[in-house]
């Protein structure tokens, strides 16, 4: 099917498209599923244990998405992937962490143009259920920025939000 330009300038999909586009984003879910259990458990010294502790709760939570995700894929006709995107590690706990911020900033990213392909569908309801989904990444943003010590990027503008 043809994909049409939306008059707000996001892309609109089809049905069909909109089902692959999520079965990318639940690969992603699986993805930070994956590296929130193993970060969580690795992260070690006190600088590090509030943000461990984080990353478990981050955890159940991308798993939360995945199930509403999937919900997602399955109403639109098609089946929700098993494969989740690769998983980043390394003996460096700040490396580790900026691999999270950057998952979770392209999450973002890409899950604030799911919404308006929702909307543009007419599948308002799957745009709210994203929506939900996006306070908790935005949350999961902000925890791993805060604990590296950086400005929350602004994935939406630029590269970086400065704080006041």
């Amino acid at each position: 099917m043809a994909e049409l330009k939306s008059i707000a300038g996001e892309q609109e999909v089809s049905r069909e498209r909109l089902a692959e586009l999520l079965n990318e984003d639940l690969s992603r879910e699986y993805q930070a599923i994956i590296g929130y259990v193993v970060y969580s458990q690795v992260l070690k010294g006190a600088e590090y244990m509030n943000i461990a502790d984080q990353l478990a709760i981050h955890a159940k939570q991308e798993l939360d998405h995945a199930l509403i995700v999937s919900r997602q894929i399955d109403y639109l006709g098609k089946m929700p992937t098993v494969t989740p995107q690769p998983v980043k590690t390394s003996e460096d706990q700040k490396e580790m962490l900026r691999f999270d911020l950057a998952n979770e900033n392209e999450t973002i990213r890409n899950y604030r143009e799911r919404v308006g392909q929702c909307e543009a569908l007419g599948e308002f309801a799957m745009a709210e259920q994203i929506r939900q989904i996006l306070v908790n990444e935005q949350d999961h943003q902000i925890d791993l920025a805060t604990a590296l010590g950086e400005d929350v990027p602004d994935v939406g503008r630029g590269p970086v939000r400065k704080r006041k």
